[in-house]
């Protein structure tokens, strides 16, 4: 019975993670019906992703802490609740400062959410092979996630409103709380329960910070004087940071989190994997859709094969061989075979090229991405004490949030300025504007891409160098007969 129960536990974490997940990308699809709906400025709408980034970026260090100090369960639900009526909220906005203030409350909630969600599952299952089964259905997810969001975003925009984008959240949330009221145990706090309030302060300013001032470049410029405050701060604060938690009684995260090479390795290669996938997928649903003319819908189907490919990777191939070889094996011929499509990918032109290059590259990039991304995961919770299993979850979403907000901020940047460039150095008299706007995209698109097969390749270089273990970390206290696992279930 308690075998099957954690099974359940399983779907119930995963569905909240899918939502989170999802919740990344379905909104990028609604954004232009919301910015028409509520009169929203080229210059503001931006804030309906950086509303949900900063928060969600900012304040994960300290969601991680607080789930490990007051009960996974109890702000795994906290989390699902606050979730779900910030969705409410943003689904029924009346103009864009409420949408905007909904998507930062759905950003405070998403920071105890996502590494609740993490740690019970490290804590849940403890046993190799179950672990291996289990984290590939966890990987599978947050690597398919993203595509599933935009075709989730496809077909609710063009066949009911934009405001479903964000109302979809509320059933998924309560089915999740009925099943973490009836799975999943009370738990307790521990017994040195603290709160690093020094440490909350200067973690959750320094990380609001730099996930702020990423996001300010893309439309400002990197020499912006307040682009470069922010980043300078969020540097210096975060300095200040991790002196601290060397100093402090019960730190916000662990030194012991952060000294494991294993763990290390994990978080860097997660960094600069998201660095260099977030701003692809925004290009390929602007080529799909801008370029080539697709509706919301046609293009959410065209990123089912990715999907399929992601499932794959993660439960055939990185669960099944997570226990029996090194997990650099996996990760980084993974990150190579995802580089691979991203290579495919860069080549495309005006002309439709779904076929040719973008969904061969969409299936290197779906099953190569998931293998690594599945076995990092495994890498960054294992073999942590379970008092800190929030922490290390927190930091592996931070690490997540951080490098999407680097990649979006810096590829885009990228792709502006080199579209801009070609257009200056093409532009003339007899010559088609559209035509040469359209090639101008594609060509900063293309540019952007390699950048972004050059984070790829860096973060398989560094998996290689610095992920050394022979197999994957069990949870600490797997295999002996302690209550953790018992205490995460009814």
């Amino acid at each position: 019975m308690a075998d099957n129960r954690r099974w359940w536990a399983l779907v119930v974490i995963a569905l909240a993670q899918l939502m989170v997940v999802l919740d990344m990308t379905i909104v990028n699809i609604a954004l232009p019906s919301a910015q028409a709906d509520l009169n929203m400025s080229d210059g503001n709408r931006q804030w309906v992703i950086t509303a949900y980034t900063l928060a969600f970026g900012g304040l994960l260090l300290l969601g991680g802490r607080i789930a490990d100090l007051a009960g996974r369960r109890t702000t795994f639900m906290i989390g699902l609740v606050g979730f779900a009526a910030a969705s409410a909220l943003g689904g029924a906005a009346t103009g864009q400062g409420m949408l905007f203030g909904a998507r930062a409350l759905q950003g405070v909630f998403a920071a105890l959410l996502a590494p609740s969600a993490l740690s019970l599952l490290s804590t849940t299952f403890t046993e190799p092979k179950e672990r291996a089964k289990a984290f590939g259905v966890f990987g599978a997810i947050v690597g398919a996630g993203a595509a599933i969001g935009l075709l989730a975003g496809g077909l609710l925009t063009q066949y009911l409103d934009w405001r479903w984008c964000l109302y979809v959240n509320v059933p998924i949330a309560l089915v999740a709380f009925a099943g973490a009221w009836a799975i999943l145990s009370p738990g307790g706090r521990h017994p040195d329960a603290h709160l690093d309030v020094p440490g909350a302060l200067l973690g959750s300013a320094g990380m609001l910070s730099l996930v702020y001032g990423f996001s300010e470049a893309e439309s400002r410029g990197w020499g912006d004087a307040l682009v470069v405050t922010l980043l300078v701060a969020g540097v210096v604060l975060l300095a200040a940071f991790a002196v601290w938690q060397t100093r402090a009684r019960v730190p916000l995260l662990p030194m012991s989190v952060i000294r494991d090479r294993q763990r290390v390795g994990a978080f860097l290669t997660v960094l600069f994997v998201t660095v260099g996938m977030f701003g692809v997928f925004l290009f390929l649903t602007y080529y799909l859709q801008g370029v080539l003319g697709w509706s919301p819908l046609k293009t959410g189907l065209a990123y089912l094969p990715m999907t399929a490919a992601m499932i794959v990777g993660s439960t055939q191939i990185a669960a099944r061989l997570l226990g029996k070889v090194p997990p650099r094996v996996l990760i980084v011929p993974g990150l190579l075979l995802a580089a691979g499509g991203l290579s495919v990918i860069a080549q495309v032109g005006v002309e439709p090229a779904y076929v040719s290059h973008v969904l061969p590259g969409m299936l290197m990039l779906g099953l190569g991405m998931s293998t690594a991304m599945m076995t990092s995961i495994s890498l960054a919770t294992g073999s942590v004490a379970p008092r800190d299993s929030g922490a290390a979850s927190a930091t592996f979403n931070t690490a997540q949030q951080v490098g999407g907000s680097i990649g979006t901020a810096l590829l885009n940047t990228i792709a502006a300025s080199v579209t801009a460039t070609y257009l200056a150095a093409h532009a003339g008299p007899g010559v088609d504007r559209r035509q040469l706007q359209a090639e101008a995209t594609v060509h900063g698109f293309n540019v952007a891409t390699w950048w972004a097969f050059g984070a790829l390749l860096l973060a398989a270089l560094i998996a290689g160098v610095v992920v050394n273990a022979e197999r994957a970390p069990t949870p600490q206290g797997a295999g002996e007969r302690t209550p953790e696992p018992v205490d995460t279930l009814g």
